[in-house]
Parts: structure tokens; C-alpha cells; sequence
């Protein structure tokens, strides 16, 4: 295990430089969005080829691929039709002349060290597994994962139609009226149901470090807080946040089948 964890690390390294050359190149930071998905991808393809592939494997290799390769292609179209994002612009400005290796730092590398330790389900599966059986419950969980998947697809679906078409400041229909941010509600949906799906083949209980990191910093660092600060004093914003919650969508769901039950 160590010996896969030290060789992703590497790759993940050479990975993160190449990014960096590019977003040089580009002159803008927000490649590493890009980045992220496709780092994910690459680590299935080193345990599809250092490791033995079964149809247990294979499964769970392809909800990952499928996931990361959607999300690279989603950020990748949406990111060519603006500029830097704003958060990258922030840190731009606010480095300045330290700006190249703190972005390779705390950017880059950083992002790639998050990134091993998040993907530590993919390489636990492909070192622990030989020959173990699919159960009825590795396809229990599958149904999470896929619901994770298409709630966070239809989500950025939305919201870039929503954009094109200039309707509105605010997005607040789909998927959008339940939770503000429901591209990360199905993200962080799809990740729990990746770290259970390897849980009961392999009970390897470090590996809850996962989802639990993914989760917090989606809710409590880079994702949720940064964007709701962006908008902290717009009050069109402000109205939509205090009836709608951040991410989880349960009570808005249930609101809605209420008033259809009427």
C-alpha cells in the first residue's frame, strides 16, 4: 500500500507540474479546476494497470472515470467562455510578487496532495482485491452514487443554461430551488457511497478520511464559503440564501412533494 501511495504521489507530482506550466501559459490559475477531475482519472488508470482488474474493480473504476472525466470537460467548456475565476483573480492580486510559488505551492501541490488522500479508496480497492464476488450490496450503493452523479451533472447543467440565456442574477430553479449548492450536495453524495463501496469489501476504517475531507472542505473551506462570500452583500442573494438551505436538500424536497400532495 505504501509502495502504490508513493507511486501516485509521484505521478500526481509530475501531474501537478505540468499544470502549472500550463496555467503560466494560459496566464490563468484556474486550470487546476480542470485538473482535479482528471487527477482522479489518473489514478485509476495506475491501478488498472499496476493492479489485478476484476468486475468488482471495474465498476468502481468506471463511476470514478465517469465522474472526473464529466467534471474536467464541464469546468474545462465552462472556464473557456469567461476568465480567471474570481478566486484565482483574488489571490493574483493579493500575492503579487510571490505570486509563482505560492501558486505552485498552495495551489498545485497542495491541490495534488488532497487529492492522494481522497483517492485512497481507488488504490485500497486495487491493492487489497483479487477475487471477491459482486454482492447485492456493492449495487445497493451503486444507486447513491449514481443518484450523487446525476444531481451534481443536472445541477451544472442548469446553471450553465441559466447563464447563457441571462434570465436572471440569481439561480434559484431545478435543482437550485432545493439547496443553493447542489453541485456539491451530489459530489459529496457520490464520494460517501465510493468510500462504502470499498468499506464493505475491504473493512479499512482510515479510509473514512475520504469522504470526511472532501465533505469539509466543500463545506467549510474552498467551496461553500468562498462563493457565499462573493455574494455576501448582494441582497437578491441574501433573500434567496434565508429560504433555501446551503447544500442539503432534504427539507425543500419534502416542502415540495407536500404542495403536490395538496
Amino acid at each position: 500500500m505504501i509502495s502504490a501511495i508513493l507511486d501516485v504521489g509521484i505521478i500526481l507530482s509530475i501531474f501537478s507540474v505540468f499544470n502549472f506550466i500550463l496555467s503560466i501559459i494560459l496566464k490563468r490559475n484556474d486550470v487546476a479546476d480542470v485538473g482535479w477531475g482528471i487527477g482522479f482519472v489518473l489514478v485509476c488508470i495506475y491501478s488498472m494497470v499496476q493492479f489485478v482488474v476484476t468486475p468488482l474493480t471495474v465498476i468502481f473504476y468506471a463511476m470514478v472515470i465517469t465522474w472526473g472525466s464529466r467534471l474536467a470537460i464541464h469546468i474545462g467548456i465552462r472556464n473557456s467562455k469567461k476568465t480567471e475565476d474570481f478566486r484565482y483573480r483574488q489571490w493574483r492580486d493579493d500575492w503579487r510578487n510571490t505570486f509563482y510559488w505560492r501558486s505552485f505551492l498552495q495551489v498545485y501541490l497542495l491541490q495534488m496532495a488532497i487529492l492522494l488522500i481522497v483517492a485512497l479508496p481507488i488504490l485500497v480497492l486495487g491493492v487489497y482485491t483479487t477475487e471477491e464476488q459482486i454482492s447485492i450490496w456493492h449495487w445497493i450503493i451503486a444507486a447513491p452514487w449514481l443518484i450523487g452523479f446525476l444531481w451534481e451533472s443536472i445541477a451544472d447543467y442548469q446553471l450553465a443554461q441559466f447563464k447563457t440565456k441571462r434570465v436572471g442574477k440569481i439561480m434559484s430553479s431545478g435543482l437550485w430551488q432545493f439547496s443553493r449548492h447542489p453541485n456539491y450536495f451530489g459530489e459529496v453524495v457520490m464520494w460517501w457511497a465510493l468510500f462504502l463501496y470499498v468499506f464493505i469489501t475491504h473493512q479499512v476504517y482510515y479510509l473514512l478520511v475520504s469522504p470526511l475531507l472532501l465533505t469539509y472542505l466543500l463545506l467549510r473551506v474552498s467551496g461553500i464559503p468562498m462563493l457565499e462570500e462573493k455574494y455576501k452583500n448582494d441582497m437578491e442573494y441574501r433573500k434567496y440564501a434565508g429560504s433555501v438551505p446551503a447544500i442539503w436538500p432534504l427539507k425543500r424536497l419534502i416542502n415540495v412533494l407536500n404542495k403536490c400532495r395538496r
